[in-house]
């Protein structure tokens, strides 16, 4: 063997109770499991994991990597790697790096920390008509169809949307079902941004609905990213959301949701409050319309409806922005120190500008409730500013696992097989012989998250050991320097 690993408690991925055996690592592979005792072992390298918990490594099926893993001093994708995750899915939010094939040879060209998996954004409406609100024609929607063939024959495992984003706002439901039944074709899935994840809309039970009747229509799977329930109008509806999940599912319908266990989310400023007509166009557009007196208190009105259902000024952090004096500070704070009402404020915030924003808008009965679903697993959504970039999943088992409200082999079995099932990555996500080595340690005692809203780039502890198609990515704590990710493609 090149790697043996015992002493360990292993969690396989799928089952609920843990075995102490061996694994035996050779090339890229697993090549045994079980005890020591049936064969005799010589090893290049053996790893002592008494005390420590071995298990498949993680797969992260929301993430926005893309944006650091395209750029060679930070591909080794480390804020990842360290809370045990060995896979990470970008694409996401209807958003995602065009063309995949030109993407794929620029990670493989200068290495990368961790496996990618690719979805096609929704973002090829945006490469056809633009940012502009209305509905593609004939020939604009084939032209679409077009594009998103090629991107699942460049290896795409399916298509996420954006509902709630503008352009993606801008598409109807007919629209996606469309393009979806490209998708089914190459038998992907839908992973979706709702279109509503409060009451900004069409609300939340409707949206879940919209996405429920995209996948019956289109044959393709239903995986809602980061599943909440967003707003003091919407807290306590996870009952209904998961009953009407659950009743699809008896129906014959695929459905799965991921989450990131905070009860803040993040996203773009102008994403968070700014009405979506007002958007049509793009930024310049906005602002256009914005210094017409004619439409100002329109859009005014309207942010600062927005502003109160994510809780109010005082509840948005800005977490990243070209200004550094801002970030750190609620609207609410900044308005103070401007002078001006909360909503004018955020389009100062903007003129500077990219800006996001936490949002402190959920309630932790909603978020456990979800957790505890069979068809929810782990994810990130690891984006700049927020700590669930560098903390997720570590801090799921610090305070959910240890905290009693699921149990370790559902916290491991849902951050690794059960998400490579949902995307159809194969021999990944369990320790089985024959699989790809993806295989992490951790210490049970100190494994957790260390990012926070104060600070939220700070790596999370207690990982021992990442192994990576049969290579060391971390040993005893510490980063190897080695770059063994690989570009998974859709079979």
């Amino acid at each position: 063997m090149d790697i043996l690993i015992q002493n360990g408690m292993v969690y396989d991925g799928f089952n609920q109770a843990p075995r102490q055996v061996s694994i035996g690592i050779r090339g890229d592979s697993i090549a045994f499991i079980g005890s020591q005792d049936e064969v005799d072992f010589s090893s290049k390298t053996i790893i002592d994991a008494k005390g420590f918990i071995v298990a498949p490594g993680f797969i992260d099926p929301h993430t926005h990597a893309d944006r650091d893993l395209e750029n060679p001093k930070e591909s080794h994708n480390k804020p990842f790697l360290y809370q045990g995750i060995t896979t990470v899915v970008v694409g996401n939010d209807g958003s995602s790096p065009y063309p995949i094939s030109k993407y794929a040879k620029l990670y493989s060209d200068h290495g990368i920390g961790s496996n990618v998996a690719f979805l096609v954004g929704h973002t090829i409406r945006e490469q056809v008509i633009g940012k502009v609100d209305r509905q593609p024609n004939h020939e604009e929607m084939a032209r679409m169809k077009a594009l998103l063939q090629q991107e699942m024959e460049s290896g795409a495992f399916g298509m996420s949307t954006g509902l709630f984003y503008a352009p993606g706002s801008y598409a109807t439901t007919e629209e996606i079902i469309e393009l979806g039944k490209v998708v089914a074709k190459y038998h992907g899935i839908y992973d979706t941004h709702l279109r509503d994840e409060g009451t900004y809309s069409i609300g939340l039970s409707t949206s879940v609905k919209e996405a429920l009747e995209i996948g019956k229509e289109s044959g393709m799977p239903v995986h809602i990213s980061h599943i909440k329930c967003l707003g003091k109008k919407v807290w306590k509806q996870s009952d209904s959301i998961i009953k009407i999940i659950d009743n699809a599912i008896k129906s014959g319908l695929e459905v799965t949701a991921s989450q990131y266990p905070y009860l803040a989310s993040a996203t773009g400023l102008q994403a968070a409050v700014v009405p979506r007509w007002a958007e049509s166009g793009g930024k310049d557009s906005l602002f256009i319309r914005y210094e017409d007196p004619n439409q100002r208190s329109w859009i005014l009105e309207e942010t600062q409806q927005n502003i109160e259902l994510r809780g109010g000024p005082d509840k948005l952090l800005i977490v990243n922005t070209g200004k550094k004096e801002f970030v750190g500070k609620t609207v609410k704070e900044l308005s103070e120190s401007m002078g001006l009402a909360p909503n004018e404020t955020v389009f100062e915030v903007l003129k500077e500008g990219y800006a996001r924003v936490a949002s402190f808008s959920m309630d932790p009965y909603d978020v456990e409730n979800f957790m505890k679903q069979e068809w929810v697993v782990t994810g990130s959504d690891g984006n700049t500013g927020h700590p669930r970039k560098y903390g997720a999943f570590p801090r799921k088992y610090k305070y959910y696992v240890k905290g009693s409200a699921i149990k370790l082999a559902d916290f491991i079995n849902r951050s690794s097989s059960k998400t490579a099932q949902i995307f159809r990555i194969n021999k990944r996500g369990s320790l089985v012989v024959g699989n790809y080595a993806d295989i992490i340690i951790f210490d049970p005692e100190t494994f957790g998250d260390k990012a926070d809203y104060e600070d939220a780039f700070k790596l999370s502890e207690g990982l021992k050991y990442s192994i990576i198609n049969g290579k060391m990515a971390v040993e005893n704590g510490t980063f190897t320097e080695n770059l063994n990710g690989r570009i998974l493609k859709k079979e």
